[in-house]
């Protein structure tokens, strides 16, 4: 019996020590088997494309070059973005699309979800009637603004000559100084239905108990929603901001359906010029150095997001 344990005994021993990292999936493995088809696709359609794109953008594809016969430039399309007076046109349309966009159609839908978080007649009608901006496709809603702006048949021209308010049709998306703006409104007009549905969902979970008692100790309306609301409803409001700039960052179908950029470059954002690059000039190379930078903005943004999720699981934990 002495020589088969000590027999029994001997792989054990002989097994290597794994480290706390391996031997959690060692200890998983089954576990890992069944997500593996998974992660296969995941690194097909996301790790591939996004390795080949930094790849890409150490390389010069000319127009008509095949991208079998890319030449190797090294950081010259990083430096040649940087120096060019187009980046910076574009860098600053993004800026002020995302965080006007943001912002604005964020405290729009935060003041549409108190208004709808009180009683009132007609209130589930309201909401439906509310929501109707974000469920309409973007590419629809493009072309209905794209009509509604336009100079010589749009609604809103036509509307300001029977007025006499205006002599002619103003030019909204025609115009250098009125392109940008014009599509902040259709985007904050599609977006703020998102913000109000999330901030409603937040209002739900601010305890009645602490309103009453402050209304009990004296408080008005305003100080029991920075002291009582806004406290709760912190979490989600980076939640959901981050979430707006993330698809407002990313944002492609509104501008350019409607502008396609112009006129002037006034209206091109990050997302767009990147299109312009690679399928309208043929330069992959600058494309995808273009695309990496995005990429980089988007990860940065994604890491703040799951900071805002993680606070969000810890507070649960801990109460």
């Amino acid at each position: 019996m002495t020589i088969l344990t000590a027999k029994a005994e001997v792989p054990r021993r002989m097994q290597p020590r794994r480290s706390g990292v391996l031997r959690k999936i060692w200890e998983h493995r089954a576990d890992y088997a069944y997500v593996l088809p998974a992660i296969a696709v995941m690194l097909i359609v996301i790790a591939y494309p996004i390795y080949y794109t930094i790849e890409l953008s150490f390389f010069n594809t000319p127009p008509g070059l095949q991208l079998r016969d890319k030449i190797f430039v090294g950081f010259d399309n990083y430096t040649s973005i940087l120096k060019s007076p187009v980046f910076w046109t574009v860098t600053s349309n993004t800026l002020i699309w995302t965080l006007g966009s943001t912002m604005i159609a964020f405290v729009l839908g935060f003041g549409c979800a108190l208004a709808l978080h009180r009683d009132f007649a007609g209130r589930a009608i309201l909401r439906a009637v509310l929501i109707i901006p974000w469920v309409i496709s973007a590419v629809a809603a493009s072309y209905i603004w794209k009509w509604i702006y336009h100079s010589d048949f749009g609604i809103i021209g036509a509307v300001l000559v029977g007025l006499g308010l205006s002599d002619r049709p103003p030019n909204f998306i025609d115009s250098v100084s009125t392109v940008l703006p014009s599509l902040i409104v259709v985007n904050i007009w599609r977006e703020f239905p998102f913000a109000m549905i999330m901030m409603m969902a937040g209002l739900q979970t601010v305890p009645d108990q602490l309103l009453r008692a402050a209304k009990v100790d004296g408080a008005n309306a305003w100080q029991r929603f920075w002291h009582v609301t806004f406290p709760h409803l912190r979490n989600v409001s980076t939640v959901t901001i981050l979430l707006l700039a993330v698809a407002n960052f990313n944002s492609f179908i509104i501008p350019w359906i409607m502008t396609g950029g112009g006129p002037s470059n006034a209206s091109h954002i990050w997302i767009t010029h990147i299109y312009e690059l690679a399928f309208g000039r043929q330069r992959w190379g600058v494309a995808s150095a273009y695309s990496v930078l995005l990429f980089l903005i988007l990860m940065s943004l994604g890491y703040f997001y799951v900071r805002a999720l993680s606070g969000n699981d810890q507070k649960g934990g801990s109460e």
